[in-house]
């Protein structure tokens, strides 16, 4: 049974509101904090507690480094918060360039999300089909007028479970260890795969999966407005800001959807078949039901759950294609997730595992080059915005009536640097991948030469004995519109900044 207070949570981390099809996103600026904290107060936050039924609307609300200074949040209190929470996600050259927010990709260019358009307070809402607007109304009442200036409100779409480009998404995501169940190895490597994941990684105030507590802002007990506040596992006598909370990335991500499938046309020669293939080995799944194209396993995956009800298209590894033949080494689920243990090959043996480690005893070289999965994962919690196509539509010329459309990218991980960060960095962004050369990602990569390769616009597809299949002068296919890091608290550490900056 876990001792986790599911009602201190806030509920996007637990269940996502898949089944709240409407939703829109509000970004804020606080303009009088006393009426802000008043509002903070009051706000009917959606806990991760189960009910029966499941409520019809939820609010949720994450707020930057921006926005804890306007609610006049104790210094002490916000330096006690992650290096990248308090810089960032435009402020940096450095990172923009390691995240490949350069180019058509640069914050100059954002909609959101830097200098004065960083939003102070995201609030997000949910509602099952036709009360949104209601919600809303009731939502934006007068002490919300005097409390906040509203940026922008980014509506959401509800595109039946595929993405922009028409494929199934939302298929793989990690099992969080509620019970915390899980002790993952220290002095000794973890073998096998698994898709069951320490909660730590997704909740603050919890062990990781390196048996760690992240950094988080801890506060004496003394603390008058902190009263509520758990206290801190690894220090009993502080009280825990971070505890049930978590960190919230999210990335306004438009999608060239006629780009993407004229592309792939082109290079199909318009073969309806073959255009089919090459943008399923381009994203590493069948367009018609997003099965993986890779054999499933017959053997149990830890975190997966019996087969059925659609838990098959996430029963895989990528074991039994190690020459990528039939899920390209650059598909773009097999960056966001290679699947893969501590040592590859499962050596046996303290020398053997040595030597794998130190890189020698390889079949091929490339095994060495991706980093654990399990440091890495995070929960996505994000939803599609703007009109859906048909491949038919979008291999038509573009119209003047036509509608941008993308994702809105939520990710909620406990550690930005080592999750979200490195995904985009060393998987999604950096064209050596794998022993790739000259390719970032399919689908998020930037093609911009200013990511250090002179060459970042070409897919390969390793063939079964000839040599591999190389396609270039691959466009962009997803631009950056806006973007920020949030904290995302827990509900008593959300009634504690109502409070601290008064």
């Amino acid at each position: 049974m876990s001792a986790i207070d599911y009602g201190d949570v806030q509920g996007l981390v637990r269940f996502g509101h898949a089944h709240m099809t409407e939703a829109c996103y509000f970004l804020l600026h606080v303009k009088d904090s006393s009426a802000a904290r008043s509002w903070l107060a009051s706000a009917p936050v959606t806990t991760a507690a189960k009910t029966d039924p499941r409520p019809n609307t939820a609010l949720q609300m994450a707020f930057s480094r921006q926005g804890l200074e306007a609610l006049n949040v104790p210094a002490k209190v916000i330096r006690g918060f992650s290096a990248e929470f308090l810089t960032g996600m435009s402020a940096d050259e450095n990172r923009s360039l390691r995240l490949g927010d350069v180019g058509a990709n640069s914050p100059a260019n954002w909609r959101w999300g830097t200098s004065s358009r960083v939003p102070h307070v995201l609030v997000m809402l949910f509602a099952v089909q036709g009360q949104l607007d209601s919600w809303k109304q009731a939502i934006r009442g007068e002490l919300w007028t005097g409390a906040f200036e509203e940026i922008d409100c980014l509506p959401t779409s509800n595109m039946g479970g595929r993405e922009a480009f028409g494929f199934i998404d939302g298929i793989s995501q990690p099992e969080i260890d509620w019970d915390e169940e899980r002790s993952p190895s220290v002095n000794c490597y973890e073998r096998q795969y698994s898709n069951r994941v320490c909660l730590g990684e997704f909740l603050l105030g919890y062990r990781n999966e390196y048996r760690q507590y992240t950094d988080r802002p801890l506060v004496a007990d003394d603390d008058r407005a902190g009263f509520e506040l758990p206290f801190a596992e690894d220090q009993p006598r502080l009280r825990d800001v971070g505890r049930n909370g978590t960190y919230l990335v999210m990335r306004q991500l438009s999608q060239d959807v006629r780009g993407f499938w004229q592309c792939w046309d082109r290079a199909a020669s318009s073969d309806q078949k073959q255009l089919y293939k090459l943008a399923g080995f381009a994203v590493g799944r069948n367009f018609s039901d997003g099965a993986p194209l890779v054999p499933l396993s017959q053997e149990a995956i830890a975190g997966i759950g019996p087969k059925g009800n659609g838990i098959q298209l996430n029963q895989f590894t990528y074991d039994s294609d190690v020459d990528g033949t039939h899920c390209p080494y650059g598909a773009h689920i097999r960056r966001a997730n290679p699947r893969n243990a501590d040592v590859l090959g499962d050596p046996q043996g303290i020398l053997a595992t040595l030597v794998r480690t130190l890189g020698f005893g390889n079949k091929n070289v490339r095994d060495d080059l991706i980093a654990s999965t399990r440091f890495h994962r995070i929960l996505r919690r994000g939803r599609e915005y703007g009109r859906a196509l048909t491949i038919e539509q979008a291999l038509e010329p573009a119209g003047q009536n036509d509608i941008e459309s993308g994702l809105h990218f939520v990710a909620v991980n406990a550690n930005i640097q080592r999750q979200f960060e490195f995904i985009q960095t060393a998987w999604l962004m950096r064209t050596k991948f794998d022993g790739l050369t000259e390719e970032s990602d399919p689908l998020l990569g930037n093609r911009s030469p200013l990511l250090g390769c002179p060459f970042t616009n070409t897919f390969s597809m390793p063939q079964q004995d000839r040599v591999r299949q190389r396609i270039g002068d691959l466009p962009q296919f997803i631009t950056v519109r806006g973007g920020a890091y949030f904290f995302l608290p827990g509900v008593r550490a959300l009634r504690y900044l109502s409070k601290v900056g008064a």
